[in-house]
């Protein structure tokens, strides 16, 4: 099963992001963290981001908060997919946060604001269903790796005996060929000046999820990013289901999305097919819609690396091919 830039290496054990519905919370920053409990949550977050590189799944196992033991063969699944994102590198720690939800007196959906010493920076958690309690979000990347792997944990503590423990885990490509987060916002800034609002919506999409390692936080510069990408013109915002014509007839797309299997900065294009259940056929029909597509957006084939094709009939999906821009017509 071919699993898309969102899904890809990403399990956050039910800590994930909602509407906020409880600000009897408090966050603190790492800066603002004193020495003991500081070196205690580095600590944690070193082994553990040593153990993803290292695919060391005997450390993660036993570090797993016990309430989370029936997430383990996902988080195994997600670490074991995410190997080629990290190897080769050395893990390194960004960033954690300290998370105090005790004053909860049930399971809420809560939000957290994280500023750093000057209060010039907020930063923003947003968790699903958090039972009361004291959490922490570590982010750790593997320096030096290829493809810029990405670590998010999100820790538990467990009480005195126990120490801090692991309760999910997000891994994500942190490069494309070389090019960072920041170089495909740049990218997308360029194509927007150039009147390009396809190709430059999904650099913005790119770049967001290049920047970021988990889905739960937000910042300041990603809120900025989000307001270039929605005040763009013409893009596929609101395009879909988006109608193309090859000459001979009209086929509708229902979705394009970034799509990061290949480690590439693929597009993966949904589209209502006509049916054709004969391979050698659905390819064609593929290839069709897909040129197509190219057509009707040409930057997209200088600005991407290749197209994935899902063709739906019926309500059921079923992918069909990718090919890099080369071999599309």
């Amino acid at each position: 099963m071919r699993i898309g830039w969102k899904g890809m290496a990403v399990i956050a054990a039910g800590l994930l992001a909602a509407p906020a519905a409880s600000l009897a919370v408090n966050c603190t920053s790492q800066g603002a963290l004193a020495g003991q409990e500081r070196d205690a949550l580095a600590a944690a977050g070193g082994r553990l981001s040593i153990a993803v590189v290292q695919q060391d799944f005997g450390a993660l196992q036993s570090a797993l908060l016990p309430a989370e033991a029936q997430e383990w063969e996902g988080i195994r699944s997600a670490v074991e997919q995410a190997a080629p994102l990290v190897k080769g590198g050395q893990a390194q720690i960004r960033n954690f946060y300290l998370l105090d939800a005790t004053s909860l007196s049930a399971p809420a959906d809560t939000q957290f604001f994280c500023s750093n010493s000057s209060g010039s920076l907020t930063v923003t958690i947003t968790m699903r269903a958090l039972p009361p309690g004291r959490y922490a979000v570590v982010l750790a990347d593997a320096a030096g790796a290829p493809l810029a792997g990405q670590m998010g944990f999100i820790l538990a503590w467990d009480g005195p005996g126990a120490g801090w423990k692991l309760g999910g885990v997000s891994v994500r490509q942190g490069m494309f060929g070389g090019h960072d987060g920041v170089w495909f916002w740049m990218r997308a800034r360029e194509l927007a000046k150039l009147q390009m609002p396809w190709s430059a919506w999904y650099c913005y999409e790119a770049a967001r999820s290049l920047l970021m390692p988990v889905d739960f936080m937000s910042s300041p510069n990603m809120e900025k990013l989000t307001a270039e990408q929605t005040a763009l013109k013409g893009s596929p915002l609101n395009a879909f289901p988006y109608t193309i014509a090859d000459g001979t007839r009209n086929w509708k797309i229902n979705s394009v999305q970034v799509d990061a299997t290949l480690r590439e900065p693929d597009l993966a294009v949904t589209y209502e097919s006509t049916g054709v259940t004969d391979p050698a056929a659905q390819r064609t029909e593929a290839v069709a819609v897909l040129s197509a597509l190219l057509k009707a957006q040409p930057g997209l084939r200088e600005n991407f690396h290749g197209l994935w094709a899902d063709a739906v009939k019926d309500g059921k999906t079923t992918p069909v091919i990718e090919l890099p821009m080369a071999q599309i017509p």
